[in-house]
């Protein structure tokens, strides 16, 4: 079983019970993260695809560890000019363990956005009917 994520603007491909490098997160080793926004789940059986994003499922891992990746040099040189820079980086990251995929109950969250959705629509349909357009008249000033 396999999904592809979105975290931080990253699209993370984790399949279950296997250990993935995500971008550095800034907590403790030993604690839990919970993924909502997935994109594309396939579960061996059945392959889902959200619009934007697939409802009612989250998958929990777990931190591990925080590392860093292997140094890459930028070395900048302009021809002729006798000038050079050079420079180093090395990008920080954080190792998870996927453990398991979660169905949230999805009767929860459809009555709390039903009620949402009629009340935005009874609180516009006032707002047109009291609110009347005026239009102004502007002044043309004439430069002499």
């Amino acid at each position: 079983m396999y999904a592809l994520v979105n975290y931080l603007g990253n699209q993370l491909l984790i399949k279950e019970g296997e250990q993935t490098k995500i971008p550095f997160l800034d907590k403790k080793i030993g604690t839990k993260l919970s993924f909502d926004n997935i994109l594309y789940i396939d579960d061996g059986k059945t392959k889902k695809v959200g619009n934007p994003y697939v409802n009612s499922i989250s998958i929990n891992a777990k931190i591990i560890s925080h590392g860093k990746e292997k140094k890459i040099i930028v070395f900048k040189k302009k021809r002729r000019k006798g000038h050079q820079k050079k420079n180093g980086h090395q990008q920080k990251f954080t190792m998870i363990q996927v453990d398991k995929l979660l169905k949230a109950s999805s009767k929860s969250k459809t009555t709390t956005t039903t009620k949402k959705a009629t009340a935005k629509k009874a609180s516009s349909k006032s707002k047109t009917t009291t609110a009347a357009k005026k239009t102004t008249a502007k002044k043309a000033e004439k430069k002499g």
